[in-house]
């Protein structure tokens, strides 16, 4: 299974990885790869089925536009975008990649086709560049879920080569596996751990310093992103004045001191439900977030990150969080590969489930399961 921890766990920006996310990363991709923007006079975006019906919800126009600008999800920051964007508009100017100016208009640079979907994906966008001859340079991509994004014929020539290197080695990592059952045998045939196994596979992509400063990231990032959540108070962008909720019930179950109210055990699932709710109102907000696997369920491992730092008072908290985010990585690459991970094909409870189940095996890990009590807690979650 070619994947990498840093696939499923993406630092970027709410609200939406497939809505938001995925486009802003398509936007770029499709000028990088149209190579020199010299001859450049103009651009279009067409976005296709659940983009365009849910796309302004989702931002996804703002995204489109900021990916022509050559913004990416995991280097902007959050409280520039309005400003840019506004900035734009009232230009009446594009800089691709931030080099070359071209007339825009959102008004009549986004296309939306509600009515009409494109073959491979729920979530198409085709992209046109109009050069100075008159001609035009044209791609279509999907965002498949979790920040994740295809050119056309991508995924079917991953299919067409799949089965034709049925026989041959998959992957350049030690321990490849492409099911559950593989993983297992995989521990057992070498007496290792998830975690340790996965660790040993990201390796072969990278130095270690690189792969813990990565996941020390991550996690810091997710952990901001509860923190934040938890002081910010307000309403919630979209026109439906949903207030944020986070914030109140925080105060609530703490006193002054900063202690909790409650310090009975079953006081810290009331956290974790907090600590979930923090993260989805800063992605609703169109907040700084990690991808866990989508924007759309990135609550729930964050949550029960804390929750385990916190409250379970590890003895190795750093290395029981690197295990944790490698072995519930682990799980998300299984749903990917055999399943899904998009809302748009699974639906949004498809998504949350598949966090559920990471998460779940993620705290086994942590606290030093074994590979099959870690696979229960995956089939639990």
């Amino acid at each position: 299974m070619d994947m990498s921890v840093f696939d499923l766990f993406k630092i970027g920006i709410g609200p939406s990885s497939s809505h938001t996310v995925g486009p802003m990363v398509a936007a770029r991709r499709f000028l990088i790869e149209c190579g020199s923007l010299d001859e450049a006079v103009g651009v279009e975006a067409h976005l296709y089925g659940s983009l365009a019906l849910t796309g302004v919800g989702h931002a996804t126009d703002k995204a489109v536009i900021l990916g022509l600008m050559g913004e990416t999800p995991q280097d902007i920051d959050p409280d520039s975008v309005e400003d840019k964007l506004a900035e734009a508009e009232l230009d009446g100017v594009l800089r691709l990649l931030g080099t070359k100016e071209v007339p825009f208009s959102a008004r009549t640079g986004l296309v939306w086709h509600k009515s009409s979907t494109l073959p491979e994906h729920p979530n198409g966008m085709r992209f046109v560049l109009q050069l100075v001859d008159g001609s035009v340079i044209e791609r279509i991509y999907y965002s498949v879920g979790g920040g994740f994004i295809t050119a056309a014929g991508e995924a079917q020539a991953r299919m067409v080569e799949t089965a034709e290197t049925a026989n041959a080695p998959a992957l350049a990592v030690p321990y490849p596996f492409d099911t559950m059952n593989e993983l297992l045998e995989q521990g057992r045939k070498h007496g290792l751990s998830i975690p340790h196994m996965l660790r040993a596979n990201e390796l072969a992509r990278m130095s270690e310093a690189e792969l813990d400063a990565g996941l020390d990231r991550i996690w810091t990032t997710m952990r901001d992103c509860i923190a934040h959540g938890l002081v910010t108070e307000g309403q919630l962008p979209g026109g439906l004045n949903v207030k944020r909720r986070a914030a109140r019930l925080w105060k609530q179950a703490h006193c002054t001191e900063g202690k909790r109210v409650n310090e009975l055990p079953h006081d810290a699932t009331h956290h974790v439900t907090l600590y979930a709710m923090a993260v989805n109102e800063e992605n609703a907000a169109g907040g700084r977030v990690v991808t866990a696997p989508t924007n759309g369920a990135a609550g729930i491992i964050p949550a029960v990150l804390r929750y385990y730092a916190e409250d379970c008072r590890p003895s190795d908290p750093v290395g029981g969080i690197r295990d944790f985010l490698l072995t519930s990585a682990a799980i998300g690459m299984l749903c990917k590969k055999n399943a899904s991970i998009s809302g748009a094909e699974i639906g949004c409870q498809g998504e949350v489930g598949v966090a559920c189940a990471m998460a779940a095996a993620g705290l086994v890990a942590a606290l030093g399961g074994s590979n099959e009590r870690i696979e229960n807690a995956a089939e639990i979650g």
